[in-house]
């Protein structure tokens, strides 16, 4: 195999016959040199069975891994890389929502050695308008602050030569994000633009919850911005408090005044009580990450696996 496409798999099985199509098609551009990674994070469809049928009948050579679970993109991803048997990789979502056409630069710009990472640069999507605006806001933020290399729409797809990928693969830390580890490894980059399509069937499996994870992952495992906002939150809180404490006991020594201020007094304990929370849960989130990382677990585990190479043991 010259060429390794790896393909995370969960809820699809709308969408597999037209992406193995659109496979096949670019196996014909790459001179049949092609080869499928197929990774069933765990998919609760008819993913697998559909996957193993269309593929025993076609001309493609292919590897299915199955997830004993689902673990998520990034960790799928990873278990494809790790199981590519190519000199170059590409990703690729199987919601066709990347063009195929995409891949094939991918590979072109990566053949013809201009690069050591090629990177899929959205400059357009058809998606809800909420989600758009979403995305935009995380991404313009997730620049400015953490990372300015990432491009304006974020990074969905990629494909490097077997050096980044090596690399990548020895970056073991769990509850990461692997586009923003991508960028931190640094290598020769090059990016492809393209427009992200609607989906043609089914619905997203990237879910708020799921959103608000990778937010955390890729602030958490690459900035400290949020313990330093916390220090200078309590250094700006700590000098307010000396003014307003001097003013009080000037005034309360030499005027009298008298403060019932019940109602104030428990606002302000409600806030910083909430305000210490939010405090102790940021560093907390930094702790735990730590934690994670000492037990050394897989990222993912691989239940089955199934091929047409004869080198490879299928699982029946």
């Amino acid at each position: 195999m010259k060429y390794s496409l790896i393909i995370p798999v969960y809820n699809n099985e709308s969408t597999i016959p037209l992406l193995l199509n659109e496979v096949s098609i670019l196996n014909s551009k790459m001179s049949g040199k092609l080869e499928g990674v197929f990774v069933v994070d765990g998919s609760p469809d008819n993913s697998l069975k559909i996957l193993r049928e269309l593929l025993e009948a076609s001309n493609l050579n292919y590897q299915i891994l199955v997830h004993a679970r689902n673990f998520g993109s990034f960790a799928a991803i990873r278990t494809g890389l790790m199981a590519a048997r190519g000199k170059f990789f590409a990703v690729m979502s199987a919601d066709l929502q990347e063009p195929i056409s995409l891949i094939s630069s991918f590979f072109e710009v990566l053949d013809k050695d201009h690069c050591d990472l090629a990177i899929g640069k959205r400059i357009d999507r058809d998606d809800p308008f909420f989600s758009k605006l979403a995305s935009n806001t995380f991404w313009t933020l997730y620049r400015y602050f953490v990372m300015p290399e990432i491009p304006k729409g974020g990074v969905d797809v990629f494909g490097c030569n077997i050096t980044a990928r090596n690399t990548l693969l020895q970056l073991e830390e769990s509850h990461s994000s692997l586009v923003s580890l991508i960028f931190w490894m640094g290598f020769r980059k090059q990016f492809i633009e393209f427009k992200r399509a609607k989906r043609p069937h089914g619905t997203s499996s990237w879910t708020w919850r799921k959103k608000l994870k990778y937010m955390m992952d890729s602030i958490f495992s690459f900035t400290d911005i949020p313990i330093k906002l916390i220090i200078r939150s309590g250094l700006i809180g700590l000098i307010l408090s000396v003014a307003l404490g001097a003013i009080v006991l000037f005034a309360r020594i030499f005027y009298s005044i008298d403060v019932p201020g019940y109602a104030t007094t428990i606002i302000v304990i409600l806030f910083f009580g909430v305000l210490n929370l939010l405090g102790i849960g940021l560093v907390g989130s930094y702790v735990w990450r730590t934690y994670e990382n000492s037990k050394h677990r897989p990222h993912a585990i691989i239940s089955m696996i199934y091929s047409n190479d004869p080198l490879i043991p299928l699982d029946d």
